[in-house]
């Protein structure tokens, strides 16, 4: 029985110590392999397990959902990292070596991929900084989208259309971005609408604030605010100002606001005017009243073509 029990001892031995693979720098035998496995699976199992105990401790539920993201991410690399270390030194392959006899061909890789470690070094800072996290809606290139997921090398955001766009992190880091929730949760909007000269200022600033006050989507705790713009040349222009936290579909607020503005001032017979240039002959007389315009000419018999100005 004994004899027996060395016998399968003997065998295992030869079997993990079986060659899989061998060169002049590491030799990776079936014991070397079965280790490797069992560190990546305790990896997965460990970062499983820390990202449980974090999202229901107290110091994951103090934090928004982009923090945890982002401590989640660093925590992901910074252990993957340890185990691909530790991985190289099992089979035999000395790192400190490997990295001192290899620094001519990682120059070569740099000069070849300076474009992905452009990438890895911006999404390092945007993980570190988090001027961008996961649910932040952004505005890159005239572009409205929602921030899906923050990778090491590229970031995706879905846009309106529901469509994903893969997003080098350099460009993100390098251009401008407007990130409408990074400070506040509600944002300010604005309606620019023009009414004809002579039209009741103050009736048009309180159609104006009424409708922005009465839509669903708007903030309740802050107030509409409507401002006389501009004198333009041809109409009085005036800035509906309102608030929303929905800053995803804020297209569509802004198309009801101006659905709901057309019909108010078509009942209360206030003007959206055209541009428009008017031509004086003489002493015609342009009078413009809040339901048109009326013209009133008068001409001197004495009064030739030559007096009129065209």
């Amino acid at each position: 029985m004994v004899e027996v029990l060395n016998n399968i001892q003997e065998w295992i031995k030869e079997f993990l110590s079986f060659g899989i693979w061998s060169t002049d720098f590491f030799r990776l035998s079936v014991k070397g392999l079965l280790q490797v496995l069992l560190l990546f699976a305790s990896a997965r199992y460990g970062f499983w397990l820390l990202k449980k105990i974090f999202l229901r401790s107290k110091a994951g539920e103090q934090y928004d959902e982009g923090r945890r993201y982002t401590i989640l991410q660093i925590s992901k690399y910074i252990i993957y990292t340890v185990v691909i270390v530790i991985a190289l030194e099992t089979i035999g392959v000395k790192v400190t070596a490997l990295l001192a006899a290899s620094t001519a061909l990682f120059v070569g890789l740099g000069l070849g991929l300076q474009d992905a470690f452009k990438d890895l070094s911006a999404g390092v800072i945007i993980l570190m900084e988090r001027t961008l996290s996961v649910g932040d809606i952004i505005q890159l290139e005239n572009q409205i989208g929602k921030v899906e997921a923050v990778g090491l090398r590229t970031t995706t955001v879905r846009t309106r259309d529901d469509i994903l766009i893969i997003v080098p992190n350099s460009k993100l880091t390098n251009e401008t971005v407007i990130n409408l929730t990074h400070s506040e949760e509600t944002t300010r909007f604005a309606v620019n609408v023009s009414v004809a000269f002579g039209s009741d200022t103050a009736q048009v600033s309180d159609i104006l604030y009424k409708i922005a006050l009465e839509h669903p989507k708007a903030d309740d705790k802050e107030k509409p605010l409507v401002l006389l713009k501009d004198f333009g040349d041809s109409a009085l222009v005036f800035e509906l100002n309102f608030y929303t936290r929905d800053l995803f579909f804020v297209e569509k607020i802004k198309s009801d606001l101006r659905f709901e503005i057309d019909q108010q001032f078509r009942a209360n017979k206030i003007i959206i005017p055209f541009p428009q240039r008017t031509v004086w002959r003489g002493p015609d007389r342009i009078t413009q009243f809040g339901d048109g315009i009326v013209g009133a000419g008068e001409i001197h018999p004495n009064t030739d073509e030559e007096n009129g100005a065209v």
